[in-house]
């Protein structure tokens, strides 16, 4: 009974008003510039869907609505959807302004499209909010809709393993130096909302293995955002020993993407 209870899909109620101008990914990006600018994150894995004009594309979890306006400013023809009244809302909002994106509620594991309909399908910052099973089943319906040469492109974060191995080594060594209010036991912590959305965080492993179980093929692999930070020699290098070099790095990246085709190639 527990384990039921543990694996239901999470509240859309979580996902409100403050969780997406005050918590979700690229939030002050999208305050300063009204939606016009990407954070780092966002830019990078969008990039990587390489967008054309006249492609049909879909966001699923499409949050707050950036990337579709992204999208249609490249003059593709984008198409959102989200569990969340909340984000349909505010993503109405910014794509009427410029038309050429559709948004609506519905829910990633049944997908409210023809079979092989889109060029791209996009997944920012949605797997970790997923149940094992959900996932499956999203996975499984973007199988369907994605075109023969489509892509899906996956963006999850944080690295499951960074959490599980590399993040008690990082909270050890800046307890000792004096900085432990900024990392609670709970790596899920360091955003509160996190507590009660994230359930699913992916290894580039097991993302890898949810892929192939839906038939995809495809290219996974990690990155993490620049360290710029004023440390002393000895943490500089220990920072490019441990981002750069394998194995230690399948620990310490925190970003997992992933690129996937469904005609035998990664796209």
């Amino acid at each position: 009974m527990d384990r039921d209870r543990h694996e239901k899909p999470v509240s859309p109620q979580h996902y409100d008003e403050t969780y997406y101008l005050s918590a979700c990914e690229g939030y002050q990006e999208f305050a300063r510039s009204n939606g016009q600018h990407l954070s780092r994150r966002l830019e990078q894995a969008f990039s990587t869907a390489e967008v054309m004009p006249g492609m049909l594309v879909l966001d699923i979890g499409c949050g707050r609505g950036e990337i579709l306006s992204h999208c249609t400013r490249l003059g593709a023809r984008a198409y959102g959807i989200d569990y969340s009244p909340v984000a349909v809302r505010i993503a109405g909002d910014l794509t009427q302004r410029e038309g050429g994106s559709r948004v609506t509620v519905a829910d990633a594991k049944l997908l409210p499209f023809p079979s092989t309909h889109f060029d791209r399908v996009l997944m920012f910052d949605l797997v970790e909010h997923l149940q094992p099973w959900e996932l499956q089943r999203a996975l499984a319906e973007v199988h369907r809709v994605l075109q023969p040469e489509g892509r899906l492109i996956i963006h999850t974060a944080p690295n499951a393993w960074y959490n599980r191995f590399a993040y008690p080594i990082v909270r050890c060594v800046r307890t000792l130096r004096g900085e432990g209010r900024r990392y609670p036991r709970d790596p899920r912590a360091i955003i509160p909302a996190n507590l009660d959305v994230h359930v699913n965080e992916q290894s580039p492993l097991s993302l890898r293995k949810a892929l192939v179980r839906a038939r995809f093929r495809a290219q996974v692999w990690l990155d993490t955002p620049p360290q710029d930070r004023d440390e002393g020699i000895l943490f500089r290098m220990a920072r490019h020993v441990l981002f750069n070099w394998p194995p230690f790095r399948w620990f310490f990246e925190r970003e997992v993407f992933a690129v996937a085709g469904v005609n035998g190639q990664p796209g």
